[in-house]
């Protein structure tokens, strides 16, 4: 036997090099993996050619393959194997662990990961019922030397990762090692904590003494030892972590000051303190704020290392424990348990604040929550060191909030740590967007504590950037760029202005408000004056935000909107014969943002100077150079903000007809009306920009009008300026609003101009279209990244044009007048309320627009319906009916068609769909079923939890359906509509409609029809709807749960009168059919109890277990069966012939300590 084992081992080694060699061709490699999988499926001899290859002789690579034959041996061939065999095979596997490998800094460590693979494979397979004493086997394999004990630390750790952490054995199995394991958990704990000091306190001995091979050898069993007390700290019960007064941690901390072990300490420190549980047993992890291990972590914390890998990460890790720490004080402080706050507080937040000011990007954000948390804490917010801190950490925010450290430049320390932690700029970018978000909500918390310290830091930043002399420029028309110095340092300033002063505002009693010194700062900002458009931008912000302080002192007023109204029309001069840049246009934009925004938050303050406006606003439209058409409406809306605060109706309709009164005329004109020819007429010369450009500015005219105009909130003003022409039947005031009669002339070309719209995307109107013009209609880039959640890039082109070429020009013009029109139409309910729904033919009116066509519509231009949101009860029947059955029906038309081709369908036009669809459920779950957003989780959680104790007669908010549910209930079309998108959609591939329409939509829409007489094809197609989510989204647990709950629901309710569903469950595959007929015929009689709801389902899922699918990674895999053995916690009962168990006795003492080797 010896010589054929010996040949065939040959023929492997051949295989693996064949398969390892890089230059061996891809046909000979594919040759040698097909001889190794048959050998590995078909030949008698795996477990001899396994050990053989496996030995010391041999390299490492047939080695490694070697041990890979026989764990596959045991993963595979363990259950048929006889019993002397698999006695053999676990002697000669603890043979090769005591003598069987190199020393420990020789040997390689994939052989030892493969090694430690085959006991665990066994261990899973016999402990401890049959290998009662491998622990003990294990301990005394650690007497044998370094290397042994870092294959045993090995094995233990691979166990928990198997058993906890990856659960990739059945459940008995893992209950039975993951008890025994718990009963042992002490002795664990003392053996792995003696291994450690054991092997660091010869590593320290040792590491004095030059090239020491035996102190590297310690280190090597010290750093295995971590790592698999890493593996069992995070799921062991917090006692065994807790023992001794918290020893364990603070071996973890004096080994912060070790450099090779420090990142595993770290690790493990990690672990242990981010551990949730009970707070009293949490209590004890304030013993890390003792002196002497904040000692340490603090010396660590702030000693220096350059860009090391492995001390880099040590930081990490040691930052994550700072804030796992604060998350643990901050619970335990002001909960019923008895904490004190500690005294080395300071020493803490030092040691965080030494991250904060790290140059790494990725230090400095991973302490901004837990600056937040301690900032926001009752009882901490309160202590004088947080307040000195919160000092400190303003201004450290001073240096932090500086848009630098991009991985592609060198102009700061951080940069070379952004190299390492980010791909590109654009990932950074990212990053630093969602730092200074943290950051600014944790300046506005510190302002809290410390207000006037605050305001005095604030104040003095921006008088510094005013009296700042050198500016750095980098274009060629001595300008900033976006990341210049100056730029930078000004976009932190304004930031930083703003997350205080907002917060100083809301906090501050107006007594104590710092009124001159916050005029004066003002005067300074509306005094300054720069022809840089990035600072100019920057300028306005800060304006905007110290405007409060205006509203004290009046008289300043003018002077603040003179330093306003300039930027609105603000030019460079090198422009005057082309086209505006960027930068340019944002700074007029920004202009107009800070009137709008004034005027929406101070209106009745701005009231005093509207006609100063107005004439104004007259002058700028009286030249049609001066200003772009949106420019224009964002004057007229701040305008119409102001006039709300007229208080009379009929000045305030007089006031909006004149100032509407050119786009009425020019919108009911009789040029207008020719809409299809002006916008669809596209020519290489664009000539018709000008007439495309008047559209856009009706357009967005009536926008601002129905987004702005408004009544009076208070009652008794709304009723004293004739706003009120009647009142509902409970009493309810019925409000008119001025710009109703205006803009009901208007209403007839908009819906012209929809209907146009739509006709525009008909196959006979694209095929109209030139070549150059031939992707108009497709989605812009924008919106394409914004679906897929790609971050936009970031670019430093604020001296380029906003549209480069025409092409995207039209792309933009198309993708706004359509948003616009049906923002128009959204609005224009809550604007005009029964002016509106009252209109004649309305209904008819939208279908023959919005509608039209909407088969050729893309994905990406249909548009939610807001009206819907806004419609009052009266007119659900002529309104809203006729709209939502021609919607619902086009959607799951829509739906259909992509379940059949969606393999076709590209990743953006399927991702589209899916978030139409999901708005979608949106309304159908706020309106149709009366739940509103907020509470759709938390509806969810109720019915997963209660439903199970409560059965089918569960008494939820998704039962009641809303007024407009139950209006749309008595349409049988618009019902079924909805009752097959809600159906559909739990196969979709979208998990998150998945779930919501299965725990809310779903049994809410059914319930409502349980009683009538459903046909049978209908019963089959709602059941098989459900059995399909399961094996579409079975793998998700919330979507599993929700699917069997949902199928449970159906099956109850409907199996009495339908034997269909009983045909259905006897198709799932694998379904247990004797367990079905019980449960079935306790279904048909009703005869469980409440106390047996739940073992009920627990019951039922196991019977539609078959139908849940599996994960694409998983489908492929070859099953590993695991026997149970005899379980751990009840004795099996004694039979009459003792001989019949003497194969399990001789299983028993199979692998025990004085069975003989091989």
């Amino acid at each position: 036997m010896a010589e054929p084992i010996r040949a065939l081992c040959d023929e492997l080694i051949k295989a693996v090099n064949v398969m390892m060699e890089a230059e061996s061709s891809q046909t000979y490699r594919l040759e040698a993996l097909k001889f190794i999988e048959e050998f590995k499926e078909k030949s008698p001899f795996c477990v001899e050619c396994g050990l053989q290859l496996a030995e010391k002789s041999q390299t490492a690579v047939v080695r490694h393959f070697g041990l890979q034959i026989l764990e596959h041996v045991v993963k595979f061939k363990w259950n048929d194997m006889a019993p002397q065999e698999k006695l053999q095979l676990k002697n000669c596997t603890m043979d090769l662990l005591s003598n069987g490998t190199h020393p420990i800094l020789l040997e390689e460590c994939h052989v030892k990961d493969a090694l430690s693979r085959i006991v665990v494979e066994m261990i899973k397979r016999e402990w401890p019922q049959h290998w009662p004493d491998m622990l003990k086997e294990m301990e005394a394999l650690t007497a044998i030397g370094d290397a042994q004990t870092e294959l045993v630390m090995l094995v233990l750790l691979r166990l928990a990762e198997d058993v906890i952490t990856f659960q990739t054995l059945p459940t008995q199995r893992r209950r039975d090692i993951q008890h025994t394991l718990t009963q042992n958990m002490d002795s664990i704990f003392n053996f792995l904590l003696g291994i450690l000091q054991l092997h660091v306190n010869e590593y320290k001995k040792l590491i004095k003494l030059p090239f020491s091979l035996q102190a590297k050898a310690h280190w090597r069993v010290g750093v295995a030892t971590l790592n698999t007390l890493a593996g069992y700290i995070d799921w062991v019960a917090l006692v065994h972590i807790t023992n001794d007064n918290c020893h364990l941690l603070e071996i973890f901390c004096l080994l912060l000051s070790e450099p090779e072990l420090q990142l595993e300490a770290a690790e493990c420190l990690l672990i242990a303190i981010s551990r949730k549980g009970k707070l009293e047993e949490r209590k004890p992890f304030t013993v890390l704020f003792d002196e002497v291990a904040m000692n340490y972590i603090l010396s660590a914390a702030q000693s220096s290392g350059g860009i090391v890998e492995r001390r880099y990460t040590f930081l990490k890790r040691l930052c994550q424990v700072l804030c796992a720490l604060g998350f643990q004080i901050c619970s335990l402080l002001g909960s019923d348990i008895e904490v004190q706050v500690p005294v080395n507080l300071d020493k803490y937040m030092e040691a965080l604040f030494a991250f904060t000011s790290h140059p790494s990007q990725f230090l400095k954000s991973s302490t901004q929550i837990t600056w937040g948390n301690l900032f926001r804490h009752e009882i901490l917010s309160k202590n004088p060191v947080v307040g000195q801190m919160a000092i400190k950490y303003l201004r450290a925010a001073r240096i932090n909030l500086l848009k630098t450290g991009f991985p592609s430049k060198n102009d700061c320390p951080g940069c070379e740590f952004s190299r390492v932690d980010f791909d590109s700029d654009e990932d950074f970018n990212c990053s630093f967007n969602s730092f200074r978000a943290q950051q600014g909500e944790a300046v506005r918390l510190a302002c809290k504590i410390v207000p006037f310290e605050a305001f005095q830091i604030a104040r003095e930043w921006v008088q510094y950037q005013i009296l700042l002399l050198s500016v750095e420029t980098k274009t060629e028309k001595g300008l900033c760029s976006a990341l210049s110095l100056s730029a930078v340092q000004w976009d932190a300033m304004t930031f930083f202005t703003e997350s205080v002063f907002g917060q100083l505002f809301k906090i501050l009693e107006k007594e104590k408000i710092p009124i001159d010194e916050g005029i004066e700062l003002l005067q300074m900002v509306v005094n300054y004056e720069t022809r840089d458009p990035l600072i100019l931008s920057c300028v306005l912000t800060i304006i905007s935000t110290l405007f409060p302080f205006v509203t004290h002192q009046p008289h300043f007023l003018p002077q603040v909107l003179f330093k306003i109204f300039p930027s609105i029309t603000f030019e460079l001069v090198e422009e005057c014969k082309g086209p505006r840049t960027r930068a340019v246009k944002n700074v007029r934009r920004h202009a107009c943002s800070s009137i709008l925004r004034i005027c929406r938050d101070y209106s009745d303050f701005m009231l005093p100077c509207f006609d100063m406006m107005y004439e104004h606003a007259k002058g700028l439209f009286s030249n049609e150079l001066l200003l772009t058409q949106m420019e224009k409406c964002a004057l007229m809306e701040a305008l119409i903000l102001v006039s709300n605060q007229f208080k009379d109706y009929n000045k305030q309709k007089a006031f909006l007809k004149e100032l509407i009164a050119p786009v009425t005329a020019q919108w009911l004109s009789e040029e207008m009306r020719r809409l299809s020819d002006v916008i669809s007429d596209l020519d290489t010369e664009d000539q018709m920009g000008i007439n495309r450009s008047q559209i856009s500015f009706c357009v967005n005219t009536i926008l601002g009008v129905v987004k702005r105009a408004r009544w009076p909130a208070n009652p008794e003003e709304a009723k004293a300026g004739s706003f009120v022409v009647s009142t509902t039947s409970d009493g309810a005031p019925i409000y008119r609003n001025p710009c109703a009669e205006p803009l009901q002339a208007l209403l007839p070309n908009l819906f012209a101009l929809i209907r146009t719209q739509n006709s525009l995307f008909l196959p006979e109107n694209i095929n109209r279209l030139s070549k150059t013009f031939s992707r108009v209609y497709d989605i812009m880039d924008v919106e394409k990244n914004f679906a897929l959640g790609i971050p936009q890039p970031v670019l430093d082109a604020y001296d380029s044009s906003a549209y480069r070429n025409i092409v995207e020009r039209m792309q933009g013009f198309f993708s706004s007048l359509y948003d616009n029109c049906y923002q128009v139409l959204g609005n224009a309910g809550p604007c005009m309320q029964q002016d509106f729904y009252a209109t004649e033919d309305l209904a008819e009116q939208i279908v023959g627009s919005a509608f039209i066509h909407l088969d050729s519509v893309p994905d990406h231009r249909l548009r939610p319906l807001q009206l819907v949101m806004s419609c009052p009860y009266d007119y659900h029947d002529s309104l809203l009916c006729p709209l939502l059955g021609p919607l619902f029906a086009h959607l799951l038309q829509e739906d259909e068609a992509y379940e059949e081709n969606h393999v076709t369908q590209e990743v953006v036009e399927e991702q589209l769909l899916r978030l139409v669809t999901r708005e979608v459920m949106d309304l159908l779950t706020e309106k149709g079923s009366g739940i509103p957003s907020g509470t759709k989780s938390d509806l969810y959680q109720e019915m997963v939890s209660v439903d199970s104790s409560q059965g089918i007669q569960m008494n939820t908010p998704s039962d009641e359906l809303s007024e407009l549910g139950k209006c749309l209930l008595q349409s049988e079309d618009i019902y079924m509509t909805l009752l097959a998108i809600c159906f559909n959609s739990l196969s979709w591939e979208d998990t998150i409609n998945c779930q919501r329409s299965a725990s809310v939509l779903c049994w809410t829409l059914l319930k409502q029809v349980l009683g009538c007489n459903l046909l049978p094809e209908a019963v089959t197609w709602l059941y098989t709807s459900v059995l399909k989510g399961l094996q579409m989204h079975g793998q998700h647990e919330g979507c599993n749960a929700a699917l069997t709950q949902l199928a449970l629901l159906i099956y109850e309710s409907l199996r009495p009168r339908y034997a269909e569903l009983r045909f259905i469950m006897n198709q799932i595959p694998d379904i247990h059919v004797e367990a079905l007929e019980q449960f079935d015929q306790k279904t048909i009689q009703s005869t469980v109890s409440k106390a047996g709801e739940k073992k009920k389902k627990e019951q039922f899922k196991r019977l539609i277990a078959g139908t849940v699918g599996k994960p694409l990674g998983q489908q492929f895999k070859k099953e590993v069966h695991i026997r149970n053995l005899p379980s751990l916690f009840k004795k099996p009962k004694p039979t009459k012939d003792m001989l019949e168990n003497t194969d399990t006795a001789c299983l028993i003492t199979l692998f025990s300590s004085d069975c003989d080797s091989c």
